[in-house]
């Protein structure tokens, strides 16, 4: 059974101006998840449907549910952390 083991980021703390960039990613993960899934033929619909490839998430990222934008929020947020971890530097 595969059992997950992220890089343990929980010293790492984000400065302001990358809790700001969290956001900017998480909404850019979300257009690239929506264009590779229109890409793969899905479309808008009420509840997720694999069979007729429909799902409810093809929206706007400011239109999702709350709890689908803290998916990508924290995918954001664990990747910044990574990065930071591993020594690299994000300069503006």
């Amino acid at each position: 059974m595969f059992k997950p083991k992220p890089i343990d980021t929980s010293s790492v703390k984000l400065s302001d101006d990358l809790m700001e960039l969290k956001e900017l990613i998480a909404k850019n993960v979300h257009n690239v998840w929506a264009l590779q899934r229109i890409n793969e033929g899905w479309t808008y619909g009420k509840k997720k449907d694999s069979d007729l490839k429909q799902t409810p998430h093809l929206v706007p990222y400011e239109e999702l549910p709350e709890s689908e934008k803290e998916y990508d929020r924290n995918t954001a947020y664990e990747t910044l952390k990574l990065i930071i971890k591993l020594g690299y530097r994000i300069e503006k």
